[in-house]
């Protein structure tokens, strides 16, 4: 059974900085290499949105929107996403969750929620 657990969540001014986790189990090491792996968030009132994903390769994508202020990177030997977000503006406020998606995508649903299978519980952030 595959479980993603994400932490790091939390309160901040905006201008802040707050780095997410999230760590991965279920997936067989071999696997998790060449596993697509994102992170989304999802504010109150609105469908939830692709932030940032990397490829088994390490190539990263991100929405304009934080394009500049977040950087996501994988550690394969932990199993683990993170995600540091600088910047922290008001509307960054949502709960955020990572994604895991062992299957070959094209590089145009990295973002996409439907192109992700498994999911972690989310931790919220408030920029405030």
């Amino acid at each position: 059974q595959v479980q993603l657990v994400e932490s790091g969540g939390g309160s901040v001014q905006p201008g802040g900085s707050l780095t997410l986790s999230c760590t991965a189990s279920g997936i067989p090491g071999i696997t998790f290499n060449t596993t697509s792996l994102a992170w989304f968030r999802q504010a109150p009132g609105k469908e939830r949105e692709g932030v940032a994903a990397i490829a088994t390769i390490g190539r990263t994508y991100y929405a304009d929107s934080v394009q500049g202020r977040f950087t996501i990177s994988r550690d394969n030997h932990k199993n683990s996403i993170i995600l540091l977000m600088n910047s922290l503006r008001s509307e960054d406020t949502a709960v955020y969750y990572c994604a895991a998606e062992p299957d070959p995508m094209p590089p145009a649903a990295r973002l996409m929620v439907l192109a992700y299978k498994y999911w972690g519980q989310g931790t919220q952030v408030t920029v405030s």
